[in-house]
């Protein structure tokens, strides 16, 4: 069961980065996008877009490569479906998570923004208030950060003893913590520039963990910590991939409900009413997903 109450006040918009090449996952991801592989019984891009819905997001820009934007057009048309507002861009190629703001800058146009890559899964109780409450913050930035037992593979935020940021440091040799980075930050409108201002690292790509520095340097970027009870996958392996599909089987098996099911969580956040989902769940009565759907108009 998904949703959660509330519209963003501050018309935020969101972007989903799901380009890349995948290699980590080939040969599977030769002929197809990473982000359009199935995490159980859905492609793996519902996840981070339910996590945009719920935070009241509802203009969202996809971003993928010239390959891979069309297929995600047909998977998700304009996104009106779902009462949402869906826009596509192409990357042209890999330059860094932080050029994601330089690709959509026209779609931003100066507005405050969450970006969320599109191979990230998240899940916990209270979630969607959780991210109400950081869509709700007008300037700075926010980051969420999950224990991890491998930090020296991921970006790495120190804490002071009082829990204020005071370091970031990208897949470091010496972790100075077990916090890991996130693929989920809220920014306010002044990240286009402030990327425009950044050179590109050793990779020669424009680094997400500079964009978060300059923040954390003006003393306005915080921290969500996601603790124990949420659960985070960063899905670039087989091996994760297999993981998140365990996962999401085992947890919607045992409950009984969904996770990043788009048409419950618009049906249930009243951007589409119930003779919308009714017409949404035809197509698909012929499997699983259909009955559920069906069975949250029956038995709500």
């Amino acid at each position: 069961m998904e949703g959660g109450e509330g519209r963003d006040p501050v018309r935020r918009k969101g972007i989903i980065l799901a380009g890349g090449s995948g290699t980590r996952l080939h040969p599977a991801t030769r002929g197809i996008s990473k982000q359009l592989l199935p995490i159980y019984d859905k492609p793996m891009i519902y996840y981070p877009l339910c996590v945009l819905m719920q935070a009241g997001v509802h203009e969202i820009l996809v971003i993928s490569t010239p390959r891979d934007t069309p297929r995600f057009e047909e998977l998700l048309r304009d996104g009106s479906e779902w009462g949402l507002n869906i826009q596509y861009a192409v990357q042209p190629s890999p330059g860094g998570v932080a050029q994601a703001y330089l690709v959509g800058e026209e779609f931003l146009s100066g507005s405050p923004s969450m970006l969320a890559l599109g191979d990230n899964v998240f899940f916990g109780q209270g979630f969607p208030e959780v991210l109400q409450a950081s869509c709700a913050l007008e300037y700075g930035a926010t980051i969420f950060a999950h224990c991890v037992d491998d930090p020296e593979r991921y970006g790495i935020v120190e804490f002071d003893d009082v829990g204020k940021v005071i370091g970031i440091e990208e897949k470091p040799n010496q972790p100075r913590s077990h916090y890991a980075v996130t693929g989920l930050y809220f920014y306010d409108g002044r990240a286009t520039e402030l990327v425009r201002s950044l050179k590109p690292g050793p990779r020669g790509e424009l680094e997400i963990t500079d964009l978060n520095c300059l923040y954390l340097k003006d003393g306005s970027l915080e921290a969500e910590i996601l603790d124990h009870s949420f659960t985070w996958l960063d899905v670039g392996t087989h091996d994760s991939l297999l993981l998140a599909s365990s996962f999401v089987e085992d947890f919607q098996k045992k409950r009984g409900v969904k996770i990043a099911c788009p048409e419950e969580v618009a049906w249930r956040m009243g951007l589409i009413d119930d003779a919308q989902l009714e017409r949404l769940t035809q197509p698909l009565l012929s499997n699983g997903y259909g009955h559920y759907l069906r069975d949250l108009l029956t038995k709500g």
